[in-house]
Parts: C-alpha cells; sequence; structure tokens
C-alpha cells in the first residue's frame, strides 16, 4: 500500500508564515470549554421558555421577548442563546392575557418587537400558503394585524420595554441592537 503524506506540506507551510506551531492534538476545533456549557445551557432555556409556554421561565431571562405571531421572536431567541443569552419570549395575543410574570420583569430586560402591517401581512400570507391554507384568513387580514398591533404596543407601552422595529431588520441585526442593550444594562440587574 502507497502512503502520500498530504497535509504535512500544507501544515509546514502555515507553520512557517504564522509562526505556530500545530498543536497536534485531536478536538481542539470542538472543545467543551466553559462558553461552549453556557451556550448549550442557553439554547435549552430558550427552547423551554418558547412561545410562552412556561411563564416561570420570565424572570430567571436574561432577555424576555415579546411581539405578535411572525415577528421572528423564536429564531430571535435561538440566534441570542447561541450567544450565550438565556431569552424567554411571549407571544402577544389579544384574546389572551400576557402572563402575570410578564409584568414582574424589570422592564430593562424586556423587547417589544413590532412591525410595518403590510410587511407582517405578507409574511403570514404567505406563512398561510406553506400550511396550505386560504390566504383570506383572519390571521392575514390587515385589519386583524392592526388591532394585534395596537394591543401589543399598548402592553410595551404599560410594561415601559425598549421597542424594536424588525419590518426591514434581518435577524442578526435585531439580535445585534439587542446585545448592545443587554451589555448597556448589564448592571442594572
Amino acid at each position: 500500500m502507497k502512503v502520500v503524506d498530504v497535509l504535512g506540506p500544507m501544515m509546514d507551510s502555515i507553520e512557517e508564515k504564522s509562526g505556530f506551531a500545530p498543536k497536534n492534538e485531536a478536538g481542539l476545533i470542538h472543545a467543551l470549554d466553559h462558553d461552549y456549557f453556557k451556550r448549550v445551557e442557553a439554547v435549552e432555556f430558550a427552547v423551554k421558555y418558547d412561545d410562552g409556554k412556561n411563564p416561570l421561565g420570565l424572570l430567571k431571562a436574561d432577555v424576555v421577548i415579546i411581539g405578535v405571531s411572525r415577528t421572528s421572536k423564536t429564531p430571535l431567541s435561538m440566534y441570542l442563546a447561541h450567544k450565550q443569552l438565556k431569552v424567554a419570549n411571549v407571544p402577544l395575543v389579544p384574546e389572551i392575557a400576557p402572563p402575570e410574570e410578564l409584568f414582574k420583569v424589570p422592564p430593562h430586560k424586556i423587547i417589544g418587537l413590532l412591525i410595518d402591517p403590510f410587511k407582517l401581512n405578507q409574511i403570514r400570507t404567505a406563512r398561510l400558503k406553506t400550511m396550505g391554507l386560504a390566504d383570506t384568513a383572519t390571521y392575514a387580514d390587515v385589519k386583524r394585524i392592526n388591532e394585534e398591533l395596537e394591543y401589543a404596543q399598548g402592553i410595551m407601552r404599560r410594561i415601559h420595554c425598549t421597542i424594536i422595529n424588525v419590518s426591514n431588520r434581518a435577524i442578526e441585526e435585531t439580535a445585534g441592537l439587542i446585545m448592545e442593550y443587554v451589555q448597556k444594562n448589564k448592571n442594572r440587574g
């Protein structure tokens, strides 16, 4: 059997250019360090306290995200969890009172998400189509969407939380704003 060292010359070149010798330890890329375990803990937290499932988590969260359906609360929670933040999120629906625990969370730990009603209409209409439902459902009706957004704004004003308009923002951009806000308020408790 013929053996050819294809990595050796490449590793020698990298060592020569960088000035760093290889550590020759398997698994360094996927090291199970403190940051890894904090990230896993934050992801598990975000899953457990997603979509208002368990309001007890609201008081334990680093950040609580609130907003109407389809404002990217869950994807944003997961993204922030990968940045080691414990995030809970609560949907705001006019027919369902928010959990009382929400009103016990310090306002600086709550982020409200708002969106342009016509943008939300497009998102919800597309969602209905992917589910095989008629796009005429109340869920995508602009009048209903405006009612939901007014209700959500009322709750956000009552709580005195920071509000972010996510209409034309990528999740990464919104997450960046939230991380800056969390960092700025870190010492408030």
